[in-house]
């Protein structure tokens, strides 16, 4: 049994596991160079030669417990026929929204077009790198894909005005959303992946009364389904406030929380296994700041099932020697 998987089934952590969201990107002189060569994001994640390469390129250098595949949450919505595209400086731009179109999309050509994706992770899976770790494969949370979906682009702070007006539509997207997304898990973790994560990157953006419709009841199916295919899920439901009610009503194996959180008080108040937390930020300081930082999260936590993780992925600036101080500190513990 992996690391991860003991500290998530067995919730018992001997050896705190590490691995770090975005671990495979911009922060890398290695993607870079390969990034430069590939401007256009979408066909970089759809180019199995180069994304299983990315995605081992951070196992190479440092001694993580898990792979992250290296791909995006709005493949998603690519693979409904919506336009993607990722603008410099500015992040995702979807087209138009067809919901007609979309309803009448084949299972077929949805999983035709991710294709690419699979085959990655399977590559992944074979490579010897891997070996006694975990590969983590993961999916946008249906809310945070259905902000971007009708947003057409990042909310940073707040959603489009009339939002919640067609509600007829948000319904029928929702449920479009979740039977898609079950199949893209599925393809996931039939290619390799042993750990699903699943990213709500917008879950802040909603008020405590709107959280069951939107957040728990379409999360908790999605929980329910990778269960049901005997896969750790661990969810990551960023800026909610109340983590707690969140665990009790979705009930995944792990939570990851984000940097605004009092681990103090999630230790004392939740009872699964814990992931992440420190602030992505820690690693553009030094390293007397990061060890005191990263210190205060595996003491907190020592007694408790936890995944050392970050509260957001590696920020572009980070040195990639602040990461393998970080890692060897986690393991030295």
């Amino acid at each position: 049994m992996t690391p991860i998987q003991e500290t998530i089934l067995n919730k018992k952590t001997t050896n705190t596991p590490i691995w770090l969201m975005r671990q495979a990107g911009r922060y890398l002189p290695e993607f870079r160079k390969i990034r430069e060569l590939n401007p256009d994001f979408v066909s970089l994640c759809l180019n199995e030669t180069l994304s299983s390469e990315i995605t081992l390129q951070p196992l190479k250098r440092f001694s993580l417990d898990a792979a992250i595949i290296f791909s995006d949450i709005l493949m998603v919505p690519h693979g409904l026929n919506q336009k993607v595209k990722f603008e410099k400086n500015f992040g995702p731009l979807l087209g138009e929204l067809n919901i007609e179109q979309m309803s009448k999309i084949d299972e077929i050509d949805f999983v035709q077009k991710l294709y690419p994706i699979y085959k990655s992770l399977k590559k992944v899976s074979e490579n010897s790198l891997i070996k006694d770790k975990n590969l983590i494969g993961f999916v946008g949370a249906p809310w945070t894909l259905l902000v971007y979906m009708i947003n057409k682009h990042s909310p940073k702070k707040k959603l489009i005005k009339d939002f919640f007006k067609d509600v007829f539509l948000i319904n029928r997207l929702l449920a479009i959303i979740e039977k898609f997304l079950k199949l893209h898990i599925t393809h996931q973790i039939k290619n390799g992946a042993t750990v699903i994560q699943i990213f709500d990157s917008w879950a802040g953006l909603l008020e405590e009364k709107d959280l069951p419709n939107y957040v728990y009841i379409p999360t908790l199916n999605l929980v329910n389904y990778i269960k049901s295919l005997n896969i750790p899920v661990i969810c990551f439901p960023r800026g909610i406030k109340n983590y707690k009610s969140y665990c009790d009503i979705v009930k995944p194996d792990a939570i990851n929380i984000d940097y605004d959180v009092d681990p103090i008080n999630v230790y004392k108040s939740i009872n699964i296994p814990i992931q992440g937390g420190l602030n992505p930020k820690v690693l553009l300081t030094d390293t007397e700041n990061l060890k005191k930082e990263t210190a205060k999260y595996l003491n907190i936590f020592k007694d408790h099932p936890y995944i050392f993780n970050l509260g957001h992925g590696v920020l572009p600036e980070t040195n990639p020697n602040m990461v393998d101080y970080l890692v060897k500190m986690v393991k030295d513990y």
